[in-house]
């Protein structure tokens, strides 16, 4: 069954244009919103597989947008920004979405993002859970509970929190979890995995300003620590 994407940009021409080629090269099912109050109505209707949500919109921005998206719903977000304003992307993300892609882009690099993100689904839908203590990562349902309770987190964030625990003990750099959770060496800002581990942070640590499961590794990356003190 082929999967479904839903392009929310007014720019009605490029919308159009990018509708036609996911179709024909990616063999995928696009709708298209052009703006954010119909956007969430068509994914009301119609949940998509993954949403390309341009940031600049009228009537409700892009990132208020993508906070009613994340606020009903757990699919992918994958943002169109202004090329060179990392203040938008980096909002975008810690509002939820899971990936960004600058304004202008080529067509082929926003379908292999779009592969990217549906395969990183597609791989982690087999049923494994995975215990550290108190945190439980469940492959198979997409959810992360600590202490039992169950931990909001964007699909990109649960993709990132179970790279890490795949290589729980070992020292990873910026680039190598890129590598690791897009499938593929795309381009990203330096900022975006700060701005998602912060988040996973503050979901799975007691204290996010004093983390114990995902430390930082001065000038090398991040570990994850396959246990934290006083833990059984």
């Amino acid at each position: 069954m082929a999967e479904r994407v839903l392009i929310i940009d007014d720019d009605v021409r490029l919308s159009a244009m990018l509708a036609d080629y996911l179709a024909q090269e990616g063999g995928l099912v696009v709708s298209r919103a052009n703006d954010g109050e119909s956007g969430l109505q068509a994914l009301s209707r119609e949940p998509p597989d993954i949403v390309v949500l341009d940031l600049m919109l009228p009537g409700i921005d892009g990132l208020e947008t993508c906070r009613r998206i994340r606020a009903r719903h757990d699919v992918p977000i994958l943002m169109l920004t202004a090329k060179g304003d990392e203040t938008d992307r980096i909002v975008g993300l810690e509002l939820g979405a899971d990936d960004y892609l600058p304004k202008p882009f080529n067509p082929r690099e926003l379908l292999a993002r779009l592969k990217a993100i549906l395969r990183r689904g597609h791989a982690a839908s087999r049923s494994r859970v995975v215990r550290f203590g108190q945190l439980e990562i469940d492959a198979g349902a997409r959810t992360v509970r600590v202490r039992g309770e169950e931990k909001p987190l964007t699909s990109y964030q649960f993709d990132l929190l179970a790279a890490f625990a795949d290589h729980a003990g070992r020292v990873l750099s910026r680039d190598q979890l890129l590598d690791l959770v897009r499938g593929a060496e795309l381009e990203a800002f330096d900022r975006s995995i700060d701005v998602h581990i912060s988040r996973i942070r503050a979901a799975i640590e007691d204290d996010p300003r004093r983390p114990k499961r995902i430390l930082t590794v001065r000038g090398a990356g991040y570990v994850f620590a396959r246990s934290q003190d006083g833990e059984a």
